[in-house]
């Protein structure tokens, strides 16, 4: 007689399933916490314009958007054609502008009050008197940095 007995068959073990529902909820933390959730949506029209020399920027979060355009064809029957204004989810006059810059800039942290840029979406067929008023109104609550959103291709398309 033997004190060591042979294993009698060469299977594998069971795969330990323990610890299965702590790697899941751990990838479900992971996801809801890295997830950004979009912050508007589009109420009007945005064709942007075309530009050959374009430089993306870099940092999302210090960059204020305000968006020009016609309203879109839901919109149209209470708002009409002309060109408007939308901050965040809503439309806005050329005067409440300052106001919404105030209150963007005082919802970041105050390292990134002073180097905020506000970035003007707007589309091609926006008239140039609305882009003045909304930079006059900019100057007012000095925020001075500013930047046109367009698309990559060729500028001169713009003048057809």
């Amino acid at each position: 007689m033997s004190k060591f007995s042979k294993k009698k068959s060469g299977e594998l073990p069971a795969v330990s399933t323990a610890s299965l529902p702590d790697i899941v909820f751990m990838l479900l933390f992971f996801f809801m916490t890295v997830t950004v959730m979009k912050d508007s949506s589009l109420k009007v029209m945005n064709n942007l314009p075309s530009a050959s020399e374009v430089k993306k920027l870099e940092k999302k979060d210090r960059v204020i958007y305000i968006f020009v355009g016609k309203p879109t064809p839901e919109y149209t029957k209470v708002f009409g054609t002309e060109p408007k204004i939308q901050l965040n989810d809503k439309f806005a006059k050329p005067s409440e502008v300052g106001d919404f810059i105030l209150m963007e800039r005082a919802k970041k942290s105050q390292d990134l009050q002073n180097v905020l840029t506000t970035a003007l979406k707007v589309d091609r067929d926006a008239n140039m008197g609305l882009i003045s008023d909304i930079k006059q109104e900019l100057r007012k609550v000095n925020a001075l940095k500013v930047n046109y959103t367009t698309s990559t291709g060729d500028a001169f398309a713009n003048l057809q």
